[in-house]
């Protein structure tokens, strides 16, 4: 996890055990997707940056589990609400690191992402909910596919002993490999998460895109 969404992450934490209303509003202004819900899963705050992530509006007190319109793995399974990575942290009291799922909009679109549920205890060592950070990694994704590609099609312009045909596939290789260069570029380039104005407070698993369609979630 990158020191940014370490510090977003305390903060959110800082905010839901203090009732902190200022430091809930400087979470609002984060680019990044933030919830919270209490010990049952149901969501109590949002931040703006969900709207645009999940292209829906949470329901506060009515949605439970997850922001998102519908949740898939990354092997293409639909993955029910109550078995989403939040989930799994609120039910076991844990954080969950190191996976990665696909959250489809109503509009059809998709996008992979790299979720950071985190349980939240009291000062009293009372658990009091949780908070999840949505972190869009969809380039990364098609960089890394990419980049297999071109290493698969280096393989292959070594095993062939045809010049022309060689030629033909290390060509293909340039281009995958400058596709994922462009992408991983374009990511460091997105703007990234600024905590200067926020108050001061106290290996990826897929977890397994699919043209399979439930039913939304609310």
């Amino acid at each position: 996890m990158s020191d940014t969404l370490e510090t977003i992450l305390e903060q959110a934490v800082s905010a839901v055990i203090a009732g902190d209303q200022a430091l809930r509003e400087a979470l609002d202004e984060l680019p990044a997707a933030i919830y919270v819900t209490d010990t049952d899963g149901v969501i109590t705050y949002f931040n703006p940056a969900c709207i645009n992530f999940t292209g829906r509006r949470p329901e506060v007190g009515a949605d439970r589990w997850c922001v998102t319109w519908r949740l898939y793995t990354n092997a293409g399974d639909f993955l029910p609400h109550e078995e989403c990575p939040m989930a799994e942290a609120i039910n076991t009291r844990r954080p969950i690191r190191g996976v990665t799922a696909v959250a489809e909009r109503p509009d059809g679109t998709r996008v992979t992402f790299r979720p950071y549920p985190t349980p939240i205890f009291d000062r009293d060592g009372k658990f009091a909910g949780a908070v999840n950070v949505l972190e869009d990694v969809t380039d990364e994704v098609r960089a890394n596919d990419f980049q297999t590609q071109a290493r698969r099609s280096r393989r292959l312009a070594n095993a062939v002993a045809d010049d022309f045909a060689a030629d033909s596939l290390n060509r293909m290789a340039e281009e995958y490999e400058a596709k994922a260069a462009e992408l991983l570029r374009h990511k460091r380039l997105v703007p990234g998460v600024d905590t200067a104005g926020m108050p001061e407070g106290d290996d990826q698993e897929p977890i397994r895109d699919s043209t399979r369609h439930g039913r939304g979630q609310r």
